[in-house]
């Protein structure tokens, strides 16, 4: 892993930016530019590696998932938490409704709409202050707070997920306030982070969530484990398996443009690009990583044969 392939990634990316549209049904990520491109790759070692508009500021938006099913299952455990949700991949939108209708008791994951909200019902008791504590330390940037506009704008336009909450109070599923629970789910949607952010947290998953600079632990090897796995499966909404086809690493995407992608044992990555495919996720960055990880044979069924070639000969 170096710069130059990085850049190379970047250029093997570009021309996909003008294939996706940035999001609108937020009204204030309209105004993301679809053209912007970056990356920032964090490997265990510490060494650091970015290009283009790695440093751009952009909202977290769904890869918050992954921050709340941590501390979730951090503070909660693995049986209060899939008692709110399966871990099974959906098969639809990440907003879609149908699968917890009649027919479906609990939503299927923790990393679509339904089953995130329900999963922040789990955070109400600890507050946004903590959980901003908590993304800062998790993500390693004292610089992240909420994008008010971006909240206002979402906050405005949540009639969806106002929807699902009730209909996951209607199912038992949320028995405190709804809401305060999609108020709090909303605005740790709405915080505001870099691609370097991203390879950050990506890094600390990728290191059994211990961050390799300091030795402290953040997260038990137990929940990286479990969060990753959901990643794998369900991170990139009703696009999971083709992407896990294409490049084979566990990662989250947001509506705001951002992908965070996680090499175990050896790397997070983070990825702005804010033209969007219909299913919500980066054209661009999806076509860098799944570059890199060709390239560098980073997919995880790709490790048996990266460890044979680095075996000594007879």
């Amino acid at each position: 892993m170096d710069d130059v392939l990085l850049r190379q990634a970047l250029e093997f990316g570009k021309p996909y930016t003008g294939k996706g549209e940035v999001a609108s049904y937020i009204p204030e990520l309209s105004k993301a530019d679809g053209r912007e491109l970056g990356i920032c790759v964090r490997t265990i070692e510490g060494e650091e590696f970015h290009c283009g508009y790695w440093q751009r500021r952009f909202t977290i938006q769904s890869i918050s998932k992954v921050i709340n099913l941590s501390m979730a299952l951090e503070h909660h455990g693995f049986d209060a938490v899939f008692h709110k949700t399966k871990m099974e991949p959906s098969g639809a939108s990440f907003n879609s409704m149908s699968r917890i209708s009649d027919n479906e008791d609990i939503p299927f994951n923790p990393l679509i709409n339904s089953g995130a909200i329900a999963i922040v019902e789990l955070l109400l008791p600890l507050g946004l202050d903590y959980m901003l504590s908590a993304v800062r330390d998790l993500c390693g940037d004292k610089y992240i707070t909420i994008d008010e506009e971006v909240f206002q704008s979402e906050w405005s336009h949540s009639a969806r997920n106002r929807s699902l909450a009730y209909l996951l109070q209607s199912k038992g599923l949320m028995d405190g306030n709804v809401e305060d629970t999609l108020r709090l789910y909303t605005q740790l949607c709405s915080l505001s982070v870099t691609a370097e952010s991203l390879s950050n947290l990506g890094q600390l998953l990728a290191n059994g969530g211990v961050q390799p600079e300091t030795g402290r632990r953040l997260l038990k090897e137990e929940v990286v484990r479990t969060t990753l796995t959901m990643m794998l499966t369900c991170g990139m909404y009703d696009g999971s398996g083709e992407f896990a086809v294409r490049v084979g690493l566990p990662s989250k995407s947001g509506v705001g443009g951002g992908i965070l992608s996680v090499v175990p044992g050896e790397m997070g990555i983070g990825v702005y690009g804010p033209s969007l495919d219909r299913k919500g996720n980066s054209v661009a960055g999806q076509k860098v990583l799944e570059y890199i990880s060709r390239t560098e044979k980073l997919h995880i069924l790709d490790r048996y044969s990266r460890n044979s070639l680095s075996a000594p000969q007879n």
